[in-house]
């Protein structure tokens, strides 16, 4: 590892990890901004990509293609489809796929087009150190399946559908467009989801207020991923 990407989708994922970092450059390119950091001499590419699958993917390519980052971790929040997750649970995603894709008009499953395939498989080694930290720090984590799409899914009734067709734990918006770019360029990657709500969710509950909290979770939970990597290369 030389170079490292961290990503998220909505700058306020990223900025717990900018306010501990303190020191970058900034870097305006297609439409967004590219925040530099170099950290106990590993150099740190930063970045919110947007919401959805397009805005993730030019954004992943970006951190690869033109800062030349060869690892990339990917930090934010999902849906439980899950029913035995809670809010606030941790989950690194094992596999990932597209639950909106679909032309199974053709003959094909739900996910897949040729070329490609209903999962990615993220980095066993990323997910191994992962879950390591996770047991030096008393975090608790769990490995899973994440649905990716572009709609914000509330309906009950869809929640089952993926469930049931893709065996998914949970769903967001771009895990999977991440996961696919990466793959085909064979860099590395870490997804980790904090649940934002669940079916026994709280009627009180603030989103706003859970994410700020979740992201400052998330961001000292990657820094000491961070750690482990600079500490294990």
């Amino acid at each position: 590892m030389r170079k490292l990407a961290i990503m998220g989708a909505m700058q306020e994922e990223i900025d717990p990890l900018l306010a501990y970092f303190k020191d970058y450059n900034i870097v305006e390119y297609a439409d967004n901004k590219y925040y530099e950091v170099n950290y106990k001499g590993l150099y740190i590419v930063i970045a919110n990509s947007k919401i959805g699958k397009v805005f993730a993917s030019l954004t992943a390519s970006t951190m690869i293609q033109k800062f030349s980052c060869d690892t990339l971790l990917f930090s934010g929040v999902a849906g439980a489809v899950n029913p035995k997750l809670n809010i606030g649970d941790l989950v690194i995603a094992k596999q990932l796929c597209q639950h909106d894709l679909d032309i199974t008009a053709f003959g094909h499953p739900y996910g897949f087009v040729p070329g490609g395939s209903v999962f990615v498989n993220s980095s066993e080694k990323l997910n191994s150190i992962a879950k390591t930290v996770a047991n030096e720090n008393n975090l608790k984590v769990i490995d899973g399946i994440i649905a990716t799409g572009d709609q914000f899914v509330h309906s009950n009734d869809r929640k089952e559908f993926i469930e049931k067709t893709f065996k998914a734990d949970a769903l967001e918006m771009e895990g999977a467009s991440v996961a696919v770019v990466c793959d085909s360029l064979n860099i590395p990657f870490f997804i980790l989801r904090a649940i934002s709500d669940s079916a026994n969710m709280d009627a009180s509950f603030d989103f706003d207020e859970f994410l700020e909290k979740s992201a400052v979770i998330s961001a000292n939970y990657l820094i000491k991923i961070v750690d482990k990597l600079i500490e294990e290369n």
